[in-house]
């Protein structure tokens, strides 16, 4: 039987995920040609920033490799762009004359980034953030020129800043709104979020209206001039003010636009049944996504119907943002902002660089904002998107799961809890089920290995510690059968041990030192590493080393406890396990003010105060 050919415009990571699944459920059916605008293989973009800030490569993001397309029996064509589309002859054609006929057409043509109207954005040194070329013209840049403004306060634009400034540059961040990521934070985790990044040594102008860039005599940018008058000199202005769907070539075909190439519950296209259309240019009931979960989402509707299954269906998506803003770990989901009719339980620890909020209506969770500890953000988003009363739970809400109901003195294994249904891994949108499965029927034991199998945790990392707990939750024993060796984390191969010897060694005293001299493979490192790191820093250099309030509360809050009775443990520092008589004396005085029944003390690192 003769193969139905498919051509597939776009190599980004929602269309390929498309064809990925495609593969797994209908292998034999197509052959396949897919054009790609970028000369390279589909790789993640989530990743440029730690490939600006120098923490990895461009070899290192890639997703699918050149021998995957021809293991697959994929024709690639990379660096041509598609320019026309004959929808009656059904023939694709790119810029340089190369054709492909197509019985299925899948259209990923992503999106574009948006480019502030105003005089002087075509001077040399004003870029966009989007793609490998950006990033390697602002790293060549970064090696000539000193000052750098980024215009744009959201996750790309302080991103951009932070790698910039790791590359030796002076960075300023203009922002028009009164606060970082307002799409995302409220005001208050917004601001803490820009204390920061000051004192890491990021400038930011608050409130301020770009009029125009001024630009010198060789034709490059010398300054950016805003409506009040005053200006900055700088080399480089790169513009994060976000993306639009990419529908040029859509509308030439002639295909129904609205906010994207509009396609129905099944990813096709309303114009043509023949063409599907999946990732950011695609809009589904009025709305294009550009998170990557919804994105692989549509891709499982889209390949289910391209084999011809014909029996799903995409009916939207209820998101949540979890992200990682150099380090700081930040999660949002519903109506944050909360409002009319809403209630607001907050928690607010600035000095520890911690902040909750949880909006309630109707006794039922309908926003979360998270700002330095995101551990129970799945949690919270499992709430709200059930729609459950959290009632009964309301007083425990604000200290997470763990907190709910009496999982004993010694700690709570949060894998063990959670439904196959929940989401571990936001990137690659693998649930917990996903990850099980394929523990157990490929006989999976290492962190690896799942990454491997799943792309859990292959992508930012922030749920590196999540999937070690169910792997180990569900491989048991078998677990046992890593390298005696055992890394940190997913972060790196170097062992804990080898982390402690080279902090006494070398004298580091700062995370960063750490990250970078050790070969870290994730920019900032993880919920895993980030405790270890600053415990090994201060334990070994007490009066020295650079403590991390946030590293600190996430190790202080792991040996914490509230019962189910309103019963809770406090555990006071003790450095290395040293203590004095008088802050014996201090534990002491403590226990007897509030009536503390049992001190249990450890010699490892700490007393234990039952209350």
């Amino acid at each position: 039987m003769k193969k139905m050919k498919l051509v597939m415009v776009g190599n980004g990571m929602a269309g390929v995920r498309t064809l990925e699944e495609l593969l797994k459920i209908a292998p034999d059916l197509y052959d396949i040609t897919v054009f790609g605008a970028e000369p390279h293989p589909n790789y993640n973009r989530i990743l440029l920033s730690p490939v600006l800030a120098g923490e990895q490569t461009v070899d290192e993001i890639v997703l699918n490799s050149w021998e995957w397309y021809s293991d697959n029996h994929i024709t690639l064509h990379a660096g041509k762009k598609v320019v026309e589309v004959d929808r009656v002859k059904r023939i694709v054609r790119a810029e340089d004359g190369t054709e492909a006929p197509y019985d299925r057409l899948l259209m990923c043509t992503g999106s574009n980034p948006f480019m502030l109207p105003v005089p002087g954005k075509d001077l040399k040194g004003v870029i966009a953030y989007r793609d490998i070329a950006d990033t390697d013209y602002m790293i060549e840049t970064a090696r000539t020129h000193k000052n750098a403004v980024v215009i744009g306060g959201g996750l790309l634009g302080l991103e951009a800043a932070n790698g910039l400034m790791l590359r030796g540059m002076n960075v300023t961040v203009v922002h028009v709104m009164p606060w970082l990521m307002e799409r995302q934070l409220d005001d208050v985790a917004g601001k803490l979020l820009q204390k920061s990044l000051e004192d890491r040594g990021l400038k930011f102008l608050m409130g301020a209206q770009t009029q125009d860039m001024v630009g010198g005599e060789d034709g490059r940018v010398k300054a950016i001039r805003f409506k009040d008058g005053t200006e900055v000199a700088t080399d480089l202005v790169v513009m994060a003010v976000g993306i639009r769907p990419n529908v040029d070539l859509a509308e030439k075909m002639r295909l129904h636009c609205n906010r994207g190439i509009v396609v129905t519950d099944t990813m096709q296209t309303v114009t043509d049944a023949r063409i599907y259309s999946v990732g950011e240019c695609a809009a589904h009931r009025g709305i294009a996504y550009g998170l990557v979960a919804p994105l692989f989402e549509q891709a499982k509707v889209a390949a289910n119907h391209l084999a011809q299954f014909g029996i799903g269906r995409y009916l939207g998506s209820l998101t949540s943002t979890k992200l990682k803003v150099t380090g700081i770990d930040l999660f949002s989901a519903g109506e944050f902002m909360g409002g009319d009719g809403t209630e607001e339980i907050v928690m607010s620890d600035p000095f520890g660089g911690v902040y909750k909020k949880l909006v309630i209506k109707d006794d039922k969770l309908v926003g979360a904002c998270l700002y330095g500890d995101t551990v129970d953000g799945s949690w919270y988003f499992k709430l709200l998107r059930d729609g459950r009363s959290v009632h009964d739970i309301r007083d425990k809400l604000m200290f997470g799961e763990s907190n709910i109901g009496d999982t004993g003195h010694e700690g709570h294994n949060k894998a063990a809890s959670m439904p196959d249904d929940a989401e571990v891994c936001g990137c690659n949108g693998v649930n917990k089920g996903t990850i099980c499965k394929a523990i157990k029927e490929k006989g999976l034991f290492t962190l690896d290995e799942v990454k491997k199998h799943t792309k859990a945790s292959a992508s930012c990392g922030s749920c590196t510690g999540l999937v070690e707990q169910i792997l180990m939750f569900t491989a048991g024993g078998d677990y046992s059968a890593t390298p005696k060796k055992k890394a940190v984390c997913g972060c790196t191969d170097v062992s804990h041990q080898d982390v402690r010897d080279a902090i006494r060694k070398e004298h580091y005293l700062t995370h960063d030192e750490v990250y970078r001299n050790l070969g870290w493979r994730t920019p900032n490192g993880c919920a895993t590493c980030r405790p270890a790191i600053n415990y090994y820093l201060i334990s070994t250099w007490p009066k020295e080393a650079k403590d991390d309030p946030q590293s600190r509360f996430i190790n202080e809050r792991s040996h914490a406890n509230i019962q189910k009775d309103g019963t809770y443990s406090v555990i006071p520092r003790m450095w290395g396990g040293h203590t004095t008589p008088d802050e014996l004396r201090r534990i002491a005085n403590a226990a007897d003010k509030y009536k503390i029944p049992t001190v249990k003390a450890r010699a490892a690192s700490a007393s234990t105060c039952w209350a």
